[in-house]
């Protein structure tokens, strides 16, 4: 099983909570995060892209850096961990973002990929101008895999003579290609996502499910699986997890609670308010699982909380659903969190003995 991070590239992670770990993202701190991560043999890490927060007192993700700067900073110093930027695709014409991703590639030496989303928070692309309208909720997969198209064909030959309904090439050119294929990523959850990832991604990143329930996520990754097996592709699950772990089950708990008992209303209430504006996608989209209100505090990712061990076996269980890849995982706080994987939870892990193995080192620190 693979194992990434999703780095805090906005303030405060990803706890809407005045009592959790109070931070503002920086250069330093991501690349403290993400070297962290390769010494402990960690196979990716990501970053997201936020265009603007949720407010609140905690001013939460009103702080965030620009996903492929930082992405190319960090492939600077690093050897061996792969780095995936996000792509905000109503604001970075294809063209470019192929080019970028191009240029990061060379600096990485083939460790680069991508995520792309459409934008579902209506006021991060209005406030510039850039808002296509709320018919976008409703057509948003057909604009990305034309946008991807776009990438792709660049990539593959240098140029693209593309005619779509939202992107038209007029003999666009693009050198030098990146000499891999630059792997592509999404977080499609909805019935026309997973087509879209069945189709053009490499893998999909899906939602964990509720508290200490490891598994909860696995009817999604069938869901996943059923779709690539219409196209003939085989696309990977990789599940988002956040990780709250501590010496013991009790004192793991305590903070989990200290965390929800800090919520940040004003800015949970922000963040449902623009889930809703979205009157066309189903239920089932990840935008629908983050705004629920049962565990918003942290988006309602799926969260391990207990005592090193108990984590460990968790994310081992997570390694036996059908189609599941790897996990992407957070913490509450990410440099002790990093510190803890590393030495206390991974050399623990079942399915990660082979880490372990490769590299005995990252059972220090």
């Amino acid at each position: 099983m693979e194992v990434g991070v999703f780095i805090p590239i906005g303030n405060n992670g990803w706890l809407i909570s005045s009592t959790s770990p109070q931070y503002k993202p920086s250069f330093d701190l991501n690349k403290d995060v993400v070297v962290k991560a390769e010494h402990y043999g960690l196979d990716f890490a990501l970053s997201m892209i936020k265009l603007r927060g949720f407010g609140g007192k905690t001013e939460f993700w009103d702080y965030n850096l620009e996903s492929f700067t930082l992405m190319a900073g960090l492939a600077a110093v690093t050897e061996k961990i792969k780095l995936y930027a996000t792509a905000a695709t109503l604001v970075m014409p294809p063209a470019i973002v192929a080019r970028m991703a191009t240029t990061i590639d060379s600096i990485s030496h083939g460790r680069f990929g991508i995520n792309l989303i459409t934008g579902w928070q209506r006021p991060e692309y209005s406030q510039m101008g850039m808002w296509p309208g709320d018919q976008f909720f409703s057509n948003r997969y057909e604009y990305l895999a034309e946008y991807i198209k776009v990438c792709k064909e660049l990539w593959e030959t240098g140029k693209s003579d593309f005619k779509g309904e939202h992107f038209q090439m007029d003999d666009c050119r693009m050198l030098p290609k990146p000499e891999k294929n630059i792997p592509i990523i999404c977080a499609g959850q909805s019935a026309a996502g997973m087509a879209f990832s069945a189709q053009h991604a490499d893998y999909n990143f899906c939602f964990g499910k509720g508290l200490n329930t490891p598994t909860a996520f696995a009817s999604t990754a069938e869901r996943l699986q059923d779709a690539a097996q219409k196209v003939g592709r085989n696309v990977g699950s990789v599940v988002l997890i956040m990780v709250i772990a501590a010496d013991t089950d009790e004192n793991a708990m305590a903070k989990w609670q200290l965390y929800k008992d800090g919520k940040d209303q004003s800015a949970l209430d922000w963040m449902t308010t623009q889930g809703a504006a979205d009157k066309k996608s189903g239920k089932d989209t990840n935008i629908r699982d983050m705004t629920d209100p049962t565990s918003a505090v942290n988006l309602n990712m799926g969260t391990l909380v207990g005592s090193f061990a108990s984590v460990a076996a968790m994310l081992d269980e997570i390694d036996t659903v059908p189609g599941c890849e790897g996990v992407l995982l957070t913490f509450d706080d990410f440099i002790q969190g990093m510190d803890d994987f590393g030495q206390k939870i991974q050399p623990l892990m079942k399915s990660r003995q082979h880490i372990l193995t490769a590299q005995p080192q990252a059972k220090e620190a």
